[in-house]
């Protein structure tokens, strides 16, 4: 029930963050070693091959380059290294971002940014405690910026949290790195599209461009297929566990009951004198093992919906709230092992002499 609602989380998250289509994340496949600058840099990402993609290949209807890197945000004596998203104004509607105040990046041309900054909203609160931050100063390693806009409060998207993210026009981003290369280029398209003859499109731009094929194309399936068999190995490892744990305590449960009957053995050959069918005592141990499972079923399940409201607390885009079928799932488990190895002990007592266990 917890793997579904995480990978409920992701899917949401993925549809909410990530409605690219083809993430281009630039790889390099030789080493540096022993090759020239200007081989590296023709095979970079640039601007003008995110231009040509949004132009050329069909279907696309934004094309977001980024560029990114960590640097100290400070103003009025308070600084802290974050992470710096260099981007466009497209950024906006391919990850969804909405502006609490202010105003997002403006549309400028690609190769000319301007001295601007969009706060995440932990920054802000964190630089401007009590006050607004549009309007004010900010500096970003050795470049002043005004704060022209803070995001509202998102929390983490697929790794990325941008409650401490700091957007900057692309040119600035890439001046501010010195760089002159993106480091990734995410497309949005049509969602009744084609992905693979998206995937072709931009793979042919890009090999014309390159001369060969050194990137990587990440679509959202592909993301998705990744975390579904991620959490699929999580599954299998937690359904091993939990075979193990459930063996452990029926094994338990089985010796408390021996340890029961051996020690009730008198009280046994009494029932038996007088009439007892066997049937009676072995429904009588079943149901105090059964009773005794249960109950530590439910402090499982009490012990469990607490740390689960931690969770939730402490990670509050988290979605851990178990369905109601797996809680009675688990009680029914519970009541189940207490069942099967309750059948030892039952038995143990049914089969006991009446006049050794009357003397015992």
């Amino acid at each position: 029930g917890r793997i579904a609602g995480w990978r409920r989380t992701i899917a949401a998250a993925a549809r909410r963050g990530d409605q690219y289509a083809v993430a281009l994340l630039q790889m390099l496949l030789r080493p540096v070693v022993g090759y020239l600058a200007v081989d590296l840099h023709r095979a970079d990402l640039t601007i003008a091959a995110a231009k040509g993609l949004a132009r050329d290949v069909r279907a696309v209807t934004r094309a977001a380059p980024i560029s990114n890197g960590n640097e100290t945000v400070s103003a009025g004596g308070r600084s802290k290294q974050v992470m710096i998203l260099g981007c466009t104004s497209e950024m906006r509607d391919v990850r969804n971002i909405e502006i609490r105040t202010g105003r997002f990046l403006p549309d400028d041309d690609w190769e000319r940014g301007s001295s601007v900054a969009v706060l995440g909203s932990g920054i802000a609160s964190e630089l401007f405690p009590g006050t607004g931050a549009v309007g004010k100063v900010v500096r970003i390693g050795d470049f002043r910026m005004r704060v022209i806009g803070v995001m509202a409060s998102r929390g983490v998207t697929l790794g990325v949290d941008f409650d401490q993210v700091v957007l900057v026009p692309l040119a600035t981003g890439m001046r501010l790195f010195n760089r002159n290369s993106l480091f990734r280029i995410m497309l949005q398209h049509d969602p009744q599209a084609d992905v693979e003859r998206i995937k072709a499109g931009v793979t042919r731009i890009l090999v014309d461009r390159h001369d060969e094929e050194d990137f990587t194309l990440i679509t959202q399936d592909a993301v998705m297929s990744a975390f579904s068999q991620i959490f699929a190995a999580l599954t299998a490892a937690l359904a091993g566990i939990a075979a193990i744990s459930l063996s452990v305590a029926g094994i338990g449960i089985m010796n408390v009951m021996l340890v029961s009957v051996s020690e009730r053995t008198h009280e046994i050959g009494l029932l038996k004198a007088v009439g007892a069918h066997p049937r009676q005592i072995l429904w009588a141990f079943l149901t105090e093992a059964v009773l005794l499972s249960t109950a530590g079923g439910l402090v499982g399940l009490g012990l469990a919906s607490a740390s689960l409201e931690i969770m939730v607390a402490a990670l509050p885009g988290l979605d851990a709230t178990p369905p109601i079928w797996a809680v009675a799932a688990a009680l029914v488990v519970s009541i189940g092992v207490g069942a099967i190895f309750g059948v030892l002990p039952a038995r143990t007592a049914t089969r006991l002499d009446p006049i050794t266990a009357l003397r015992g």
